[in-house]
């Protein structure tokens, strides 16, 4: 039996109905180079027992970050979960829990949302968060279209500081509908100008602290160029542990934080799912996509939780919605919250100490090799080094040698003329042997 429900003339028919002239034509809006010419190098069909065992094979050739020494990082960070996390978040009252269509008769889900709320909005400086996003880099796109709506305007700035595959998302957006983005070079010493870029037409200037090479800025004067002009500053960030070191987006004056919410709760999960982190003031809530829990009485005058507020499509009519993200990250979610319920403020602060003190040693280790020069000032767990050798070309020499060595730049910005810059990043779970072995093996490579 053939699992196909339509036959040609059926596609045929579809087809005709939409204007388009073949199925090509469907896959237009992704270019050219994106797309394959042919079949993959694979056996048209095979049994299942084959089928197993040839991707068991290919999942052979991966280097499994808990297998060795890893110092990769650049917007996805290797942290320790607590066991009790996957414990807790596998109990039924939350594993089963999806969109509630009648949200109140969930009040353990809601609860849930409104608590992962609070951390988030403490975490960032602001007053009000939603219940979370689909992960870090539509967080930020979605960010510059509230901003749209809230200034009236269309033109987006974004720092060249900005991780790369952000800065993707957000002009792919912008370009389906027909709005003006200004993207910066990249600024691998955060000493751009970024308030020269900002006009009477700008709705928001995007900014990442730390940044994709790991620096940390100071929004506050950034912040005040935008205000002047009448426009928004939207925070990003990609390591949710910096907010335990680090002064908060809202402190500095951001009228929009999002983020990366993976480093807390989750694991690397070979890319995702991961959790958008948004966050912004109380004033411009009805204009923040997503879902808002909110704490209210019952008629016994018992706490309870309700949905506040939500702007998506499978609520309210279309026209009306603020984004057509139609879900939220839940599981992710709530692995986040419980992860920063164990932890506390002052686990929080610990680990953030202890993240910044790892990277320290390894830039001092890596600084001290002949040939290899730090580009930070200042970071918090991730830096950018300069090395005498192709970088792309080093990393592999490196996994050879059993050693993640961190993102090569031009993985993410082949034409940025950037060969030579390895993003590194150190958490809590490098030892000191991690960090000497990969000196070790960094001085063998060079």
């Amino acid at each position: 039996m053939r699992y196909l429900p339509l036959d040609a003339s059926d596609r045929a028919l579809m087809l005709a109905r939409i204007g388009a002239a073949d199925i090509d034509a469907l896959f237009s809006d992704i270019p050219a180079d994106k797309r394959l010419s042919g079949l993959l190098d694979m056996p048209a069909s095979m049994s299942e027992l084959g089928v197993e065992r040839a991707l068991t094979m290919m999942a052979a050739r991966n280097v499994a970050a808990g297998s060795v020494p890893f110092f990769l990082g650049a917007g996805a960070y290797r942290h320790h979960v607590p066991a009790s996390v996957d414990h807790l978040i596998q109990r039924s009252e939350f594993l089963t829990s999806y969109t509630p269509y009648q949200p109140e008769i969930a009040q353990g889900t809601l609860q849930a949302l409104f608590e992962f709320q609070t951390q988030v909005a403490a975490l960032t400086g602001m007053e009000v968060a939603n219940a979370s996003m689909y992960d870090g880099s539509t967080a930020c796109a979605e960010a510059m279209l509230m901003a749209h709506r809230l200034t009236r305007r269309k033109k987006a700035v974004l720092s060249g500081g900005l991780h790369p595959q952000y800065s993707d998302v957000a002009a792919t957006l912008a370009e389906m509908a027909g709005d003006e983005i200004v993207r910066m070079s990249l600024d691998v010493r955060a000493s751009e100008d970024i308030g020269a870029e900002i006009d009477d037409s700008t709705s928001c200037v995007i900014v990442q602290t730390p940044d994709f090479f790991g620096n940390l800025r100071d929004l506050a004067p950034i912040a005040a160029a935008a205000h002047a002009k009448g426009a928004l500053l939207v925070a990003v960030f990609t390591e949710a542990v910096s907010l335990g070191a680090v002064r908060s987006p809202g402190e500095m004056g951001a009228d929009i934080v999002v983020g990366e919410g993976q480093s807390i709760g989750n694991a690397l999960n070979f890319g995702g799912p991961y959790l958008g982190l948004f966050a912004a003031h109380l004033k411009h809530v009805r204009q923040m996509p997503g879902r808002l829990a909110g704490e209210t009485l019952d008629a016994d005058g018992r706490r309870s939780f309700v949905l506040t507020l939500s702007t998506r499509e499978q609520h309210i009519r279309r026209e009306k919605a603020t984004s057509n993200i139609c879900t939220n990250s839940g599981l992710c979610a709530l692995a986040f919250s419980i992860h920063l319920t164990l932890l506390g403020e002052a686990g929080l602060r610990r680990l953030a100490r202890v993240n910044h003190a790892h990277a320290v040693d390894l830039a001092e280790r890596l600084g001290a090799i002949g040939g290899v020069s730090m580009l930070n000032e200042t970071f918090f767990n991730e830096f950018t080094i300069r090395t005498p050798r192709n970088a792309r070309a080093l990393v592999e020499d490196l996994a050879s040698r059993g050693v993640i060595g961190g993102l090569p730049v031009s993985r993410l910005a082949p034409d940025a003329g950037l060969d030579d810059l390895l993003v590194v990043a150190a958490t809590e779970l490098n030892s000191a042997a991690d960090r000497a072995a990969y000196a070790a093996a960094l001085a063998q490579c060079l």
